[in-house]
């Protein structure tokens, strides 16, 4: 209690802290491998941890996921394609990653 010798002042409570998590930029996504965690993926995408798993709980990720045991994966490609970015590696005409014509 406040007020009393010998102890300590009476603590008000703040809350939990709030962790806040930016969105990733576009270099940040360009150098993703081509697997990534959810949470990444939704980093890139706007979304929260919390909000990414229970999308992806629901079956309602805006992009194909891989589940592996207890976790969830999300291939780079497909998170490109959803974000209308380039996908390295697809051989679409007049891409560099097309080979030789």
């Amino acid at each position: 209690m406040a007020g009393c010798p010998g102890r300590p002042a009476a603590r008000i409570w703040q809350g939990a802290a709030t962790v806040v998590t930016r969105p990733l930029t576009l270099a940040e996504i360009a150098d993703l491998p081509a697997v990534t965690d959810l949470v990444t993926a939704g980093r890139a995408l706007g979304l929260g941890r919390t909000k990414a798993y229970d999308l992806a709980r629901a079956g309602q990720f805006p992009c194909p996921l891989i589940r592996a045991g207890r976790t969830w994966l999300v291939p780079t490609a497909g998170l490109l394609a959803l974000l209308g970015l380039p996908v390295p590696g697809t051989g679409s005409p007049g891409s560099p990653d097309s080979g030789p014509p």
